[in-house]
């Protein structure tokens, strides 16, 4: 009997102006404290002032999950619209300045910017990460090893991040591009056992490196604060709907390798170098692209790829009640990532003939739009 596999899942959100569609630079004083009044304590702050971060409780569903995320996006967004504000989930903004935000106000936070200096100053991005409940600290270190091989087929399907300062980046997830410039990102190396991860992280903290394992910011890792594993490879989604998605394929997943490891059997174990090729072909192409089948050696559609996934965890998704959940990566495909509808708003306008901004307000319009759709 596989155990139960709760979920809890973390979404960060940019603040815009509506009529200018720049980010907000410093929200209205009191924002934040309606936010929390509405809320509660599942909304926090993020690093600089223009974000805002939501948290689940712990969910056993991935319907539990969307519930609850679409009663915090459709709070934030009511509040912030009586403020004069609107809520957009991208990982990154069409066109406002990196350089123009100013941090959140507190000790954290400065301490962040002393210790990591302009790479973090740069952090006007936004993501998805989803907590797996493991109680049994080896299996998040066997899940880890196994389920990394896996982060570029979700990552693809969540990507939201085709432009940075104006500029089309010609990739569907130019977040990744900006996190990589932080220490301690990336894929994970294979790791032998939770004490061997102990090791690891006992080694930099006792040299003084970073005070403790919340400063190691792999795609997939062990929560520091909860008996989680906590996969963070994800652009946020525009869409609820792929959000849900993405959490149903990880629990269901996770619970087909756990059934492996009941047979004495696993997911082969690919060097992070493979797998960061994959996520290099992910955050590049997205849902319109290829990944490398490392068992045969060559390269196939992403469409392929994703219904032999689906297939391999179809009787895991359907005991967790999230197949029709996994099955919606499908639609997707069908109509392409937020980052793909991104780029087609901007074309279209283009082609109508708005200048450069315009086309790029359009997108934010769009954006600010799906963000609270369905919900």
């Amino acid at each position: 009997m596989v155990a139960k596999l709760t979920l809890g899942v973390e979404e960060e959100y940019l603040l815009v102006n509506p009529e200018t569609r720049n980010v907000m630079g410093n929200p209205p004083k009191g924002f934040f404290r309606a936010c929390r009044e509405a809320i509660g304590p599942r909304v926090t702050p993020e690093f600089l002032r223009c974000q805002i971060e939501i948290a689940t409780d712990v969910c056993e569903t991935a319907a539990e999950v969307r519930e609850q995320i679409a009663n915090m996006r459709g709070e934030i967004a009511r509040i912030a619209d009586d403020m004069g504000m609107a809520l957009m989930a991208a990982s990154t903004h069409p066109f406002t300045p990196w350089k123009r935000q100013l941090p959140t106000q507190g000790e954290r936070y400065a301490k962040l910017v002393s210790d990591m200096q302009g790479a973090i100053r740069r952090m006007m991005i936004c993501g998805m990460h989803v907590h797996i409940g493991l109680e049994d600290p080896e299996h998040r270190i066997d899940v880890q090893n196994q389920i990394r091989y896996f982060l570029p087929h979700m990552l693809a399907l969540t990507t939201s991040s085709p432009f940075w300062e104006g500029q089309a980046m010609g990739m569907k997830s130019y977040r990744l591009s900006v996190f990589d410039g932080m220490p301690r990102t990336g894929i994970p190396e294979e790791i032998e056992s939770f004490s061997e991860y102990e090791r690891l992280i006992d080694a930099i903290v006792k040299a003084g490196a970073i005070e403790d394992s919340t400063k190691i910011w792999w795609d997939i890792r062990p929560s520091h604060n909860f008996p989680t594993l906590e996969m963070r490879v994800c652009d946020v989604c525009t869409r609820l709907d792929d959000a849900i998605t993405v959490t149903a394929i990880y629990q269901a997943l996770t619970r087909r390798i756990l059934r492996l490891k009941q047979d004495n059997m696993k997911w082969r174990v690919y060097p992070a170098f493979l797998i960061s090729e994959n996520r290099w072909m992910a955050q590049r192409h997205g849902v319109t692209g290829q990944l490398i089948d490392f068992g045969s050696g060559k390269s196939v559609p992403y469409s392929d790829i994703l219904e032999e996934l689906i297939a391999w965890i179809s009787e895991d998704a359907d005991a967790l009640g999230c197949l029709a959940e996994v099955e919606n990566a499908r639609e997707i495909i069908r109509r392409g990532s937020s980052a793909c509808r991104q780029t087609e708003v901007y074309e279209q306008a283009r082609t109508a003939g708005l200048r450069k901004r315009d086309a790029f307000n359009a997108v934010v319009d769009h954006l600010v739009k799906e963000t609270v759709a369905g919900i």
